[in-house]
Formats: structure tokens, sequence, C-alpha cells
């Protein structure tokens, strides 16, 4: 479900999309291969892609091999159907937001929109603090959390943005932890 959830965020944000693997062979982080890199060579590979980029890129999530039984599993999901419902719903929501705003959606929020649009309580602002100071995260990639914490809570059809919006939006950033 998380998957499917980033992948909706990740349309809804409509911004720059791009796959990597975790390493030269691809199998840093796979449970069921034995990753050959050395924990240099894994940090040269990824230091190809530069913070600047990445503080670009709204979601970073680590996509696993999918399991055979997952394949196989007759446990309902939610269907695309009602997906699309709720991304659908989403995106009225932040069309009429922003009608006065020249806005269309949360992915266009300027940094001086974000104090507008992206209000959090106190405890959102300590959550937020405790990861920008513990994973040295730069502005760029706090108003990116704001924005898609407002994309969460709009999923949730929730008026504000919730200290839990905030901490699976801190979640997808992962690529901004991976070395901490």
């Amino acid at each position: 479900m998380d998957r499917l959830l980033a992948r909706v965020l990740g349309l809804l944000a409509e911004s720059c999309r791009m796959a990597t693997q975790r390493c030269n062979c691809g199998f840093h982080t796979d449970p069921t291969n034995v990753c050959r890199c050395s924990p240099h060579q894994i940090q040269r590979y990824r230091s190809r892609i530069s913070g600047p980029l990445l503080d670009r890129i709204d979601l970073h999530i680590d996509v696993p091999k999918v399991k055979f039984d997952d394949l196989a599993s007759e446990r309902k999901e939610e269907s695309s159907i009602d997906i699309r419902k709720r991304v659908n719903a989403a995106r009225i929501i932040q069309r009429d937001r922003f009608k006065k705003d020249g806005i269309y959606n949360n992915a266009s929020i300027s940094s001086r929109h974000i104090k507008k649009f992206c209000n959090i309580d106190e405890d959102s602002k300590r959550l937020l603090s405790l990861a920008i100071n513990k994973f040295g995260l730069s502005a760029r990639a706090y108003d990116r959390i704001l924005k898609v914490g407002r994309t969460i809570a709009d999923l949730a059809k929730e008026e504000n943005i919730k200290s839990e919006h905030i901490a699976e939006a801190i979640q997808y950033r992962i690529l901004d932890r991976e070395f901490e």
C-alpha cells in the first residue's frame, strides 16, 4: 500500500520523476541477494546524484522486489478506481484552494505561498525541526516536505496538515537520510 500511495502522491505532485539503483550491483538493501559493493563504492555510486538535484525531487522511495506471496495473495487492495476517485477529489480540493492565486496544485506552491497554504501545528513543527536537524535537510527539502504533507492531508480530506502527514512526508525523503 505504501508503494501505491507514494506513486499516487508522485502523480498528484506532477514533479520530476527518476529511478536509480541503490548501488552498482543493484542489491544494496535487497533481502534475497547479497550486495557485493563496499560502503565506499556505494557512497561513490550514490554521490553521482547531486544534493541540489535530490532537493528538487519531492519523493524518494525505496521500492523492494515484490515477493511471490504478495503477487499471489488473494488479499483485497484498494482498487485503481477508488484511488483515482481519491486523487481526483484531492485535485479538486487543490484547485478550489488556489483558484484566486493562479496555482493549480500543491507542487506549484512557491516558497512565499507555503506560509499561506501549509500551516502546521506545534507538534508538526517540532517533528520537522527534529528531522531537519538530525538529517541536515536543506531549506528546499523543508519546502518539499510541507508540500507533500499538504498533499497527504488533501488525500485524507483533512483541512489541516497534521503531524502524521508531516511524519509520512519525512519518510519520503529517504535519499536525504541514506548516509546519516
